[in-house]
């Protein structure tokens, strides 16, 4: 058993005279072929518990976790100073009627500004019209509905029988940890798909397909996309292009080379290490509440986006900065070259 080491109570700890003491993990630093045997071993049923056993003595997993006493209770649930209650929050009724409950969500919006949100004027800025847009324009008699239905269906017949989308007929390969219908999802490995078959599209290549993308196939990637090389032992390895002796780099490393080499103008990968938002994500990590709001484009037509990261608690406030943020900055908006103004009919 060993002898229990007793920790002091956490009132009589002095943090001043506290320091961190890093301590040093004896493990085997295994890669390939040595990783796979020593695999086999720890899943041997007595040399495996041997090994286990010895390493969990070596690193004073035994001594930490057994043989050390608490004095205080465990907690069971997390424990929060008191909040204060955000402004201009409003608590919806589960019960109450549909109609009233929405009236209530107004009140949390921003005033309604006609003298900017409506402008007559062909000329002023595009701006994609919203539900109070449509709302106003029908109880102030500029519109009604029976004449932005016959515009919703004039786009529609102007549409007719010509292509989906920029997108119909263009090849795109799908990233393997994707589900495409009834390609399996291996993610890189020789089992996940076995586990875990593939039931319908997921949500990003379904809208594929709804473009007109003609789904070439899975791409290779990082096995279960646990590391930046692309390097796969059980697929093979993606080449890079511009020097097949190299690595694409991953985890989407089939993806990246099936477009660099030509094969298609697009293929769909996924990223897991937060660097395309890395300040939403990083704050995430850290339990803060963040949101990214389109602010405009810049010289190449590029959109640019504000970051916005509060404290917790505080969603409904930071939502609110956002609409607010993202109703100023209208102006810049690029209208896209096919658009159908129903509301108006310009």
């Amino acid at each position: 058993m060993g002898k229990k080491k007793v920790m002091l109570p956490a009132e009589e700890v002095d943090m001043a005279t506290v320091k961190y003491q890093y301590e040093k993990i004896e493990a085997p630093h295994l890669t390939g072929i040595s990783l796979k045997l020593f695999v086999r071993l720890l899943e041997a049923p007595i040399i495996g518990s041997l090994i286990i056993s010895h390493l969990k003595q070596e690193n004073k997993m035994i001594e930490m976790l057994r043989n050390t006493v608490i004095p205080e209770a465990p907690m069971f649930k997390p424990e929060f100073l008191p909040q204060e209650s955000e402004p201009e929050v409003v608590l919806l009724d589960e019960d109450g009627k549909p109609e009233e409950r929405v009236e209530l969500a107004l009140k949390t919006l921003p005033d309604y500004d006609t003298a900017n949100s409506w402008i007559p004027d062909s000329s002023s800025p595009f701006r994609y019209w919203k539900i109070r847009d449509y709302a106003f324009a029908y109880r102030s008699k500029l519109t009604t509905p029976s004449a932005v239905a016959e515009r919703f269906i004039s786009a529609l017949d102007e549409f007719n029988r010509n292509p989906l989308s920029v997108l119909d007929g263009i090849f795109v390969a799908i990233k393997d940890d994707i589900d495409c219908y009834p390609h399996p999802s291996k993610g890189g490995t020789t089992f996940f798909h076995e586990v875990r078959p593939v039931e319908e599209d997921a949500v990003s290549v379904a809208r594929l397909r709804r473009c007109g993308v003609i789904l070439v196939g899975k791409a290779n990637m990082h096995e279960l996309g646990l590391g930046t090389t692309g390097n796969n032992p059980n697929h093979g390895t993606a080449r890079n292009p511009h020097a097949p002796e190299r690595y694409t780099g991953g985890s989407s490393s089939g993806p990246a080379a099936i477009v660099a080499s030509g094969l298609c103008s697009a293929a769909l990968g996924t990223d897991g290490g937060g660097n395309l938002m890395r300040f939403v994500v990083n704050a995430n990590l850290l339990g803060f509440p963040a949101i990214s709001v389109p602010v405009g484009y810049d010289k190449q037509g590029l959109p640019i986006g504000l970051q916005i990261i509060g404290r917790p608690w505080c969603e409904a406030t930071i939502l609110r900065l956002a609409a607010a943020i993202e109703e100023l900055c209208a102006t810049p908006k690029k209208k896209p070259l096919q658009f159908h103004d129903i509301l108006k009919g310009n």
